[in-house]
């Protein structure tokens, strides 16, 4: 599959996109400073693209099976601009006439109980509210949305660099907890879970979570 990446030299995008090639896939990486952007393989284009210009969304889209939206915004970025791009992200992909969408998420929207979401418990950090609030606005865009094939797929509630092991669980949009009642998930399971989805998809049109 020819699959685009945004957001490519993310510590997401990044593992999404070896992990991608690892499979063999056709991957264009687009990224605002595609000089700095050092991995080379036989199977990688690397492109400049803003994810905030439709236009360049359209480019960066064009001829590719799936687009992967990995954005994630700089500390000196406002937390909210996760929301406001999937405006020109949803009106790029329909101008390029491609339909697979897949959109990194955050777990704060995941439901802990009937009614309550992650981001709503008294637990949930204070620091890390700005950042999972906007993608919850984010998902209402997508929610919203029905000509693309899209997926928000939310992490465990804590997310870190590790070991692609492969092993674990898939739901849709509850959080999931081990039997230690600890919400886990490796950068590198995550990208498997990413990868999974676009060659086998599960939750067109919704959203889904990934965790141990």
């Amino acid at each position: 599959m020819k699959i685009a990446v945004f957001g490519a030299a993310g510590r997401i995008g990044s593992r999404i996109v070896k992990e991608a090639l690892n499979r063999g896939h056709d991957v264009t990486a687009i990224v605002r400073r595609p000089e700095e952007y050092a991995y080379i393989h036989d199977h990688l284009k690397v492109a400049k693209g803003d994810l905030f210009r439709a236009q360049d969304v359209e480019t960066g889209a064009f001829d590719q099976d799936a687009v992967v939206s990995a954005y994630s915004p700089p500390k000196d970025i406002p937390a909210s601009t996760i929301a406001e791009v999937a405006v020109p992200l949803i009106k790029g992909l329909k101008q390029a006439h491609v339909k697979r969408l897949i959109v990194v998420g955050g777990a704060g929207s995941l439901y802990v109980e009937p009614g309550k979401q992650l981001i709503d418990m008294p637990f949930f950090p204070e620091e890390y509210k700005s950042t999972a609030e906007a993608h919850r606005q984010a998902l209402k865009f997508y929610m919203a949305e029905q000509d693309l094939d899209w997926t928000v797929i939310s992490p465990a509630a804590e997310i870190e660099p590790g070991d692609r092991t492969g092993v674990f669980r898939t739901g849709g949009n509850q959080l999931l907890k081990d039997g230690n009642g600890q919400s886990f998930i490796t950068m590198e399971d995550y990208a498997a879970a990413v990868l999974d989805e676009i060659e086998k998809p599960q939750h067109i049109k919704g959203q889904m979570t990934v965790a141990y």
